[in-house]
């Protein structure tokens, strides 16, 4: 399975059975961290068997049930890193999901063990990513609006929409969002220029959210087709 097909495939799974992660693929989800945490200046941490974070009461709110691992993502309390942990993130849970792995976005529904990971203190947590063999592969997501309503093309000479952008702007479309809400918007600029931007969003998750958007654009419109405007 390559990235584009994991993009197809990737789907929310709250519950999980009861097996281990093979250390072979711990080696490879560590090293995507490893390169993520270097490039962005984060501090993603990968914690194993770990039960409590997704135990007991109202953390079932979610309906999670069999999660002993996750990624804690950890960022810097007073620099906005939700864009660069958006898109680390989902480069990690696309590895993961072609290592035959499913995963779940998580922002609210779980329990902070504070000794389950590391945090400086000048960090913070954001969210985590619950992660491990589904008891399913979860069930694709139903698209709520049309294509053209996430994106203008502003180019000077309309003309028909090059085939990069179509495939990412469809790749965007099947990104993990809070609440399925879908808070972004593109722009097709000449010069082979897109820009992307998170609409306002009182839950504060859309900058976020962005991250993992841009994540999915770029791998199935191809870095070499385009580049980011501000």
């Amino acid at each position: 399975m390559d990235l584009q097909q994991a993009i197809r495939e990737r789907h929310a799974v709250r519950k999980y059975v009861d097996r281990p992660i093979e250390p072979e693929k711990v080696r490879e989800i560590q090293k995507l961290i490893d390169e993520c945490n270097a490039e962005c200046g984060l501090h993603i941490q990968l914690v194993l068997d770990e039960p409590l974070a997704f135990s007991t009461g109202v953390f079932k709110y979610g309906q999670f049930s069999g999660v002993k691992n996750y990624l804690a993502l950890v960022v810097k309390k007073n620099v906005d890193q939700n864009e660069a942990v958006g898109r680390c993130g989902q480069r990690i849970v696309l590895l993961m999901q072609t290592l035959g792995l499913n995963s779940c976005w998580v922002g609210l529904t779980f329990r902070n063990v504070k000794d389950a990971y590391r945090l400086e203190p000048d960090e913070k947590l954001r969210m985590v990513i619950a992660c491990g063999y589904g008891e399913t592969n979860g069930v694709e997501r139903r698209q709520r609006k049309p294509v053209g309503e996430f994106f203008e093309d502003a180019r000077a000479e309309k003309g028909a929409l090059p085939d990069w952008f179509v495939r990412g702007m469809d790749a965007a479309l099947l990104a993990p969002t809070a609440m399925n809400r879908q808070k972004f918007f593109f722009r097709l600029l000449d010069g082979g220029k897109v820009s992307a931007r998170a609409k306002f969003d009182p839950l504060g998750y859309a900058p976020l959210d962005l991250g993992i958007v841009k994540c999915n654009f770029e791998i199935a419109a191809g870095r070499e087709n385009f580049e980011w405007a501000p």
